[in-house]
């Protein structure tokens, strides 16, 4: 289930917050190559130029996985010292060999328990849904055009990458001040904060982050298998469900595509009409920019079935596209950036202005 392999850091080719990216040369099985991989110094320890390295290579080698890079378990030659003594005993990646420990807002040695203790409603927040990754920066980028000084949280779900540190994105958008800070919930781990469930890792958003708006996707990595039910994607209609549950607006964004090679993501795409058609039990803002036709006609036939359960809002496009071309985050979305999917952009950027445009809800 796993390729093992075993090699030697030769370069350090550039870090950010949570994790490093290296050159490692693999002698076996012949013949020797170097591979990119990528090492997460809170789990590992820190990388250095001749370090030997144990690898995971078997999504790489299997061409499949966000970004192509090996995985480093270990510095087997030189491990890290241990954590200092401290509170938190909440496991993430539980019962795997990479498991770690982690304090968990919520949990009783954490400052902020009392509050989680009592915290029950998010009072109205809205809170977006998305169900990609790279629907973040665009959602941003909305936000900030409608509320420019507006406090935006990042919730990270479990559907894709574990470790929040993957995501290149987001410490770009933390450097820039377009995110206040992030959440990891579930198995997900690397955030500002570490929630057990979406529910708590939500309300600490609010409560604790003092959010006026939160985003919940998962992290970068969306599996999917080709049927109706078998993606990563179709939490966003869970979340839909926990944000009502918990008091807050939820605010569904759209995987809109005219450039999408496959049929069923073409117009919205099935993930976004099963997530939020079958799997959300309760009602949504559901954002539909305005579109260029022939892609406007097949997006209103594609949405017509949600309206039963949600209320559609058709949002003006007006000063989103040089909005997204000042995003500090490159947007990328299954490799195709801005120009080359417009409307998938577009999209998200709409639903970020739509729910910046709510009218305020203060923190009591």
């Amino acid at each position: 289930m796993i390729t093992w392999r075993r090699g030697e850091v030769t370069a350090i080719r550039r870090a950010w917050r949570g994790a490093v990216e290296l050159t490692a040369a693999v002698p076996e099985p012949a013949p020797a190559r170097e591979l990119r991989a990528i090492a997460y110094p809170h789990l590992t320890g820190t990388p250095q130029v001749g370090d030997t390295v144990l690898l995971n290579t078997t999504a790489q080698d299997m061409g499949l996985g966000t970004g192509g890079y090996a995985l480093v378990v270990a510095l087997p030659d030189r491990l890290p010292p241990d954590p200092p003594p401290g509170p938190g005993h909440v496991v993430k990646a539980r019962y795997t060999p990479m498991q770690a420990v982690v304090l968990g807002v919520d949990e009783q040695d954490s400052p902020h328990h009392a509050t989680l203790r009592d915290a029950d409603s998010l009072e109205g927040m809205p809170v977006l849904v998305a169900d990609l990754h790279s629907a973040l920066p665009a959602i941003c980028a909305g936000i900030r055009l409608a509320r420019p000084h507006a406090r935006v949280v990042y919730v990270m779900t479990d559907g894709g990458t574990l470790p929040l540190w993957f995501s290149m994105t987001v410490d770009t958008l933390r450097e820039h001040g377009w995110l206040a800070g992030t959440v990891t919930v579930g198995q997900a781990l690397g955030g500002d904060l570490e929630a057990v469930t979406l529910h708590t890792g939500l309300l600490a958003a609010r409560h604790v982050q003092g959010a006026d708006l939160a985003i919940v996707a998962q992290g970068p990595g969306n599996l999917g298998t080709g049927t109706p039910w078998g993606f990563s994607g179709v939490a966003a209609g869970e979340a839909i469900n926990a944000i009502t549950a918990l008091g807050g607006r939820p605010v569904a964004s759209l995987r809109i595509s005219d450039a999408d090679g496959r049929e069923r993501h073409r117009g919205v795409s099935h993930h976004c009409l099963t997530a939020y058609g079958r799997v959300a039990l309760a009602r949504a803002d559901v954002i539909v920019p305005t579109l260029p036709e022939p892609l406007a006609s097949r997006v209103a036939a594609d949405v017509e079935p949600l309206r039963a359960g949600h209320d559609v809002h058709t949002v003006p496009i007006d000063g989103l596209d040089a909005a997204l071309r000042a995003t500090p985050a490159r947007l990328s979305t299954m490799g195709r950036g801005l120009d080359a999917d417009h409307a998938y952009f577009l999209a998200a950027a709409a639903a970020g202005r739509f729910a910046a445009e709510l009218p305020a809800q203060g923190l009591h």
